[in-house]
């Protein structure tokens, strides 16, 4: 049977991020997506013009809809948008017997907001402890932490600080720091860095959507997560590499790139 993953994420107009990113991760590394979404956004390559959180009922009822009947062998999330939301995924993770990557969103490529504040207690408290791999930037670590990364060396830090919150492990992406990618995957013993050359290429929206949906997908067929983790960088890395133009501002990564590659 064809591996299953579930994310439950935002849904992103522009098609470049969030669930639409999310399902087409799953269908380029050969997993069957399904979806649970818990918020709309009116959103382009220029930013977000608006975003609509969907009712806690509504999102619990899709997720016991899908996980009763199809089962699922990773659960990857993204927008939660409020504590509410929040809690009740992470109740629902907790009762499910499936790894889940946890890529806590915070704000979007174009700097707009996907999170209240007042939710970050309740991904510190009740998300990340259910988490298998939590997959946050160095942004989303100072929003959660107060850990603020300069360089490579404090990735070290940061990831401590996370851990302190009960994921089993953390990816801290330094994506953001100069030089090449590096991004630092740990459990607080065992280390694995992941350097990637840094392409540059301006459309970059979706990365981070892709690469936890990418972990899931090699976690759903059985990966172990150092594994998982090596072969999601090595196809976010193609990825960004292929990004193009969409629209007048920042243009999403090519999920479909080894598709095209290969043609």
């Amino acid at each position: 049977m064809i591996p299953r993953v579930l994310t439950v994420a935002g849904s992103d107009s522009g098609g470049g991020a969030g669930i639409q990113a999310d399902l087409k991760t799953m269908l380029a590394l050969g997993v069957h997506g399904m979806s649970v979404i818990t918020a709309v956004t009116a959103q382009n390559s220029l930013g977000v013009q608006g975003a609509w959180e969907l009712p806690v009922e509504a999102v619990r009822a899709q997720y016991r809809s899908v996980v009763d009947d199809i089962g699922v062998q990773a659960v990857k999330t993204g927008m939660l948008a409020s504590a509410e939301l929040v809690e009740a995924v992470a109740e629902l993770i907790g009762g499910t017997d499936a790894p889940a990557v946890i890529d806590p969103v915070g704000v979007s490529k174009h700097g707009d907001s996907l999170l209240a504040s007042s939710a970050l207690e309740s991904v510190r408290t009740k998300l990340l402890p259910v988490a298998t791999v939590a997959t946050p930037n160095l942004d989303e670590v100072a929003q959660l932490t107060g850990v603020h990364v300069e360089s490579e060396e404090q990735l070290r830090q940061a990831a401590a600080a996370v851990l302190e919150y009960g994921p089993r492990w953390v990816l801290i992406k330094g994506g953001h720091l100069p030089g090449d990618a590096v991004d630092l995957l740990t459990d607080g013993s065992a280390e694995h860095w992941l350097r990637a050359p840094r392409h540059d290429n301006r459309h970059t929206h979706g990365t981070g959507c892709t690469l936890a949906s990418a972990i899931a997908s090699g976690l759903a067929k059985g990966l172990a997560v150092p594994e998982a983790v090596t072969v999601a960088k090595e196809y976010v890395t193609g990825a960004i590499e292929a990004g193009f133009a969409l629209g007048g501002g920042i243009g999403p990564v090519d999920h479909g790139w080894r598709f095209r590659a290969g043609a």
